[in-house]
């Protein structure tokens, strides 16, 4: 059956959002039939943009009336076909929804919209001597929204944790319309189920959030950064390791193989060594005498495992952009080849530089391009693909390389995703991770609230042709 909206309720859409933010042109549906994920695109029915969360409320109890998909998107930066809408339906837009509500400074909270951009938020709270610490490294386009529905990570995620951690309430819009809020400005709240971590992660497959409660903590005053160069990538980790069991947790620890940084050079001209096999980007913040106590037991950590090099930046315009270089990486492995699939597998910190030789050699048996980076701090690594989506032969071994990735990092101890999420793309491998108990676990959840199935189906949990959801004719 042919998924149809009709002529009557795109007009009862016009009537609550108005005729200027409701899109169902060709061209719109186009822009919006894919996210950052290479191999995954379907056209949605039609795009909506409301404009606060009473109109949110509106759209899906008519959504809820005819089991019309929904699917919420932020700025479109999902790695893991999360926002794609492969059932059709509604593409549910928060450009209008993008405000700083309250800044509470006295219980340090701040209440947002999900349109906001991250580095909004970030640039507004620090120009106040405040901090908000989660910051993928999309924070430039991504927004708050998406964060909270991947539970983001980013560069600062060994020391200060990742999104979830600096959630403190909620307002949801739940799939019958009805409006939930969770937790609020507390330290301390056991009241029933913690349905704000449940909705952190969700990846919209639950409820859409309209407004966000954050923590905030007060702004380091100072920090160091530096850039170690090592000749192996046995001696980066071992460096890791051996900066964790010092006690010493950096702001920032991060890996780049050589090949990563090769291209980074190439992309940002910025004096990176190519020499080398393996590079960490360490930072330390907070007050002025602990930082500088700590990177001086690094210098000399990093020396003890075999450091070539060990380079210090004497600038905040230095240490930027030593950082906006690893934020770019992707963008840089971009260039190289038509298409580029940015993959997420998690290890315990102990298990990188296996994990990293496993990559290496999982690449070479199936003979395709993958290069390595990531947060070495939480063993959080990207394994990164460049490749041809038109090559379908190449495809086949690109798949059949990353399902091994998976399957080995497993096997590690680890997980098939630290911070991109399931969303379509690793639906088919979820089970490795949580086994068929915990699968029965989280269907039970997502059927009790979403019985309709119409939350942006066909997401965490894999889908056959016949789970396709089937919109009614209208």
């Amino acid at each position: 059956m042919i998924l149809i909206i009709s002529d009557t309720i795109i007009q009862s859409f016009i009537e609550i959002c108005g005729v200027e933010n409701v899109q169902n042109s060709t061209a719109a549906r186009l822009a919006y039939s894919y996210d950052a994920t290479a191999n995954f695109q379907a056209l949605p029915d039609v795009i909506i943009s409301p404009r606060n969360s009473e109109e949110v409320v509106a759209v899906v109890t008519i959504c809820s009336e005819y089991r019309i998909p929904i699917v919420p998107r932020g700025s479109g930066t999902n790695l893991s076909a999360g926002t794609t809408p492969t059932s059709g339906g509604v593409v549910l837009l928060f450009k209008h929804m993008n405000q700083i509500l309250d800044l509470d400074e006295e219980n340090l909270t701040i209440t947002v919209q999900p349109g906001l951009i991250t580095k909004s938020l970030i640039d507004y709270v620090e120009a106040r001597n405040l901090f908000y610490p989660p910051d993928p490294s999309s924070l430039k386009i991504s927004t708050i929204g998406g964060n909270l529905s991947e539970n983001s990570g980013g560069l600062r995620g060994l020391k200060y944790g990742v999104t979830k951690d600096y959630v403190m309430g909620l307002e949801a819009v739940l799939p019958t319309g009805e409006v939930i809020r969770t937790g609020g400005k507390l330290a301390k709240d056991v009241a029933g189920y913690d349905l704000t971590s449940l909705l952190v992660g969700s990846e919209g497959t639950l409820a859409i959030i309209t407004e966000a409660t954050l923590r905030l903590i007060p702004k380091p005053s100072y920090k160091e950064t530096i850039l170690a160069m090592f000749a192996s990538i046995e001696d980066a980790a071992e460096t890791v390791s051996a900066i964790l069991a010092a006690r010493i947790i950096p702001a920032t620890l991060e890996f780049m193989d050589q090949g990563t940084v090769q291209v980074i050079e190439d992309y940002k001209q910025i004096g990176l060594p190519i020499h080398c096999e393996a590079v960490l980007l360490i930072e330390q913040d907070g007050a002025v005498e602990g930082v500088r106590q700590d990177m001086e037991q690094i210098y000399e950590i990093c020396s003890q495992h075999g450091a070539i090099e060990i380079r210090n930046a004497e600038t905040e315009q230095e240490a930027e952009a030593l950082r906006s270089a690893r934020r770019d990486a992707l963008s840089a492995l971009a260039k190289l080849r038509p298409t580029t699939i940015l993959e997420d597998a998690t290890v315990p910190r102990s298990m990188i530089a296996p994990m990293v030789r496993e990559i290496k050699r999982i690449a070479m048996k199936y003979d395709v391009t993958i290069q390595t980076f990531g947060h070495a701090g939480d063993g959080n690594l990207h394994p990164t693909c460049l490749t041809d989506l038109r090559d379908k032969e190449e495809m086949e071994r690109v798949e059949k390389a990353f399902e091994e990735i998976f399957h080995k990092s497993i096997e590690l101890g680890g997980t098939i995703t630290g911070e991109h999420g399931v969303g379509e793309m690793k639906s088919p491998y979820l089970e490795w991770k949580v086994g068929e108990a915990g699968m029965l676990v989280m269907k039970a959840i997502k059927t009790a609230i979403d019985p309709q199935n119409i939350m942006n189906p066909g997401k965490v949990f894999a889908k056959s042709t016949k789970e396709r959801l089937v919109m009614h004719h209208v």
